[in-house]
């Protein structure tokens, strides 16, 4: 028995979509055939449609009962085609098989379309990759490819595993990860994604990330875990399904015993198979599901879109999701005779040699190149020092400057910058103060106009930070954040998000480190930035943003509610066409052929709305 049912899946499996257009052909044209008696033949033309189109389904209900008796829709429907058969309604049993099969491939299509965003993920991933072994270059498969081996990458190939350039410089392609839509400068020391496509020029890197572990395909294990069928309310309906099927059934019996019309039992049998109920919401929220991942997001579970229809509470993280996490010059301030271009001059030609994450920021912020600087030394915990064009420049904190004379007006105005959250880099020219530079973590451009457009839809934002309350505060008071949470450790996080949930509140947690993962565990729903986050918090959430556009957070919010608002109607239309369907055919005034008609067409106007959703965009 253990074979037959598995020979019997492999069948059903065998062809996909193409195997479903070819029986629907075929079945199409034999009802015709039978319809209009355009073909003399020896049997009912429809017997081509029952046999391509209900054996699928006979085999479905059979696999269901005995391996799980699990009682659904392809029971109720095998009942009818048996019993239409029996009466000798062949016409009425190929039409009730070829408009499910009808149903079951628009289902598909509709999640074939949403899924093809996300899976194009899957294509890009490269085959092999050139390994360089003992200076010979050999072509290996990527999934071979270790951790330390070092990689050659021609012009217009696509990255194989993340990594680290040790030679050759280049500009590469990685929209598909970053969502940047100009090529970036990579040289020497560089850090490159798997996926991203190299535009010019050869280079060698050493693999820091294989497998499973590299970028793409983190990516494509949150396409494969995007499951319409881990949705709650797909449970829910799977319920009254099973109702619907004995109700289905002893109206039937009842019906057959009090009119004695075997013919009416038949067709309450047809027009009260639960189809539709069962496409109501899959459907809707793969489509769904599609329309997110065109916005950038990549949805992991089904269920995650019902629960965010409920949020009423967003939590911001702020250092990468509400900022962009890195450091900018914000400021160049000069309390001597040299001008604001030349202190900035100075301490670039000072830190262009400075592996701090402050002095690369000032160089890269500077665009243009450092002029060059002689006798450099950096000091740990202070700075740096050097010679530009001849004269000892200092550029660091407090302590570093000891020999310069700080007036205390200096004092009092940087720290005004310190208290916002921001850092001071001092600088001093031949052992005197000449000037100072700001660096700050800069908002986000959209940031500001996301949040007004979140309490437009009913969400409050609130701010969770480890920063110090000031620069919470600061950041706060731009966006229009009325709640701040500052100086948050993970476990905070975890504690105010538990409060919130306690006074009802569903709660949404945006984040991107890895002290956030806790949070968005804890979140009903986790969403993480995906370009900047770190692993283990994209790992840890429901959704992941994968080009960090903050911006299309509200669209978010709106979908969720419009997916609940289309399973309702969906649910709400099949209902109630089942039970006039029903009430119709007890009477006697809808047969066991109109009644198939008007039953599947109920089915596939559900996944026609449900398709809608596709392409929905919330009006501004």
């Amino acid at each position: 028995m253990k074979k037959i049912i598995e020979k019997t899946e492999a069948f059903l499996e065998l062809g996909g979509i193409k195997k479903e257009i070819l029986f629907l052909i075929l079945g199409g044209l034999s009802l015709l055939i039978s319809l209009f008696d355009l073909i003399s033949l020896p049997f009912d033309a429809a017997w081509v449609a029952i046999l391509l189109c209900g054996v699928p389904i006979l085999l479905e209900a059979v696999i269901g009962l005995v391996t799980a008796f699990d009682i659904k829709a392809d029971v109720l429907v095998s009942l009818a085609l048996i019993a239409s058969v029996c009466i000798g309604e062949d016409f009425a049993a190929g039409e009730v098989a070829f408009i499910m099969q009808l149903g079951a491939l628009l289902e598909d299509l509709t999640v074939a379309k949403a899924r093809a965003g996300i899976e194009k993920l899957v294509r890009l991933t490269p085959r092999t990759a050139r390994v360089i072994l003992d200076g010979m270059e050999k072509i290996i498969p990527a999934e071979k490819v270790k951790v330390g081996d070092v990689i050659r990458v021609l012009p217009g190939e696509t990255v194989a595993v993340d990594g680290r350039i040790l030679s050759g410089q280049t500009s590469v392609n990685q929209a598909v990860m970053t969502g940047e839509s100009l090529p970036v400068d990579k040289a020497p020391g560089d850090e490159v994604f798997s996926g991203a496509v190299n535009q010019f020029g050869a280079f060698e890197m050493q693999a820091t990330k294989v497998g499973e572990d590299s970028s793409i395909q983190r990516m494509i294990k949150l396409v494969q875990s995007a499951d319409a069928s881990k949705a709650k309310i797909v449970g829910l309906a799977d319920r009254w399904a099973t109702w619907i099927v004995v109700i289905a059934l002893s109206a039937a019996g009842l019906t057959w015993i009090f009119t004695g019309e075997i013919i009416r039992a038949v067709t309450i049998l047809v027009v009260f198979c639960p189809c539709a109920l069962v496409l109501a919401t899959p459907t809707a929220i793969m489509a769904a599901i599609g329309n997110a991942t065109r916005h950038g997001f990549l949805v992991r579970e089904g269920d995650a879109l019902e629960r965010l229809s409920a949020v009423t509470k967003m939590m911001f993280d702020k250092t990468g999701t509400l900022t962009y996490g890195t450091p900018k010059v914000t400021a160049v301030k000069s309390v001597s005779d040299y001008t604001e271009e030349e202190i900035y001059a100075f301490a670039a030609a000072a830190e262009q040699l400075s592996e701090h994450p402050l002095g690369k920021a000032i160089v890269r912020c500077y665009g243009k190149k450092p002029v060059a600087c002689e006798d450099f030394r950096m000091k740990p915990g202070e700075g740096v020092t050097a010679f530009v064009e001849g004269k000892s420049v200092k550029a660091g904190n407090w302590k570093l400057l000891k020999g310069a004379a700080v007036p205390e007006e200096i004092a009092d105005e940087t720290d005004v910058y310190l208290k916002e959250g921001s850092a001071v880099i001092y600088l001093s020219v031949e052992d005197t103060l000449a000037g100072y530079l700001v660096l700050s973590d800069t908002i986000r451009e959209e940031s500001k106009d996301m949040i007004a457009a979140l309490e437009s839809v009913g969400v409050w934002p609130v701010l969770l930070t480890g920063d110090n309350p000031n620069a919470a505060e600061a950041i706060a008071g731009q966006l229009g954040i009325r709640e701040v949470y500052a100086g948050c450790l993970p476990e905070d996080k975890l504690n105010q998000i538990g409060s919130y949930q306690k006074r009802g509140n569903a709660v949404c947690m945006i984040g991107d480190g890895i002290n956030d993962a806790p949070a968005l565990k804890k979140a009903d729903v986790g969403i993480a930035m995906g370009g900047v986050g770190s692993d283990i918090a994209v790992d840890a959430a429901d959704i992941a943003l994968v080009e960090d556009e903050i911006r299309e957070l509200p669209h978010l919010l709106s979908l969720s509610k419009r997916m609940m608002t289309t399973i309702r109607v969906n649910l709400t239309f099949s209902m109630g066409l089942n039970f006039l369907a029903i009430a119709l055919a007890i009477t006697g005034f809808l047969g066991p052929v109109i009644g198939a008609l008007v039953h599947n067409a109920g089915s596939v106007l559900v996944i026609l709305n449900s398709a809608l959703l596709l392409n929905w965009k919330k009006k501004r």
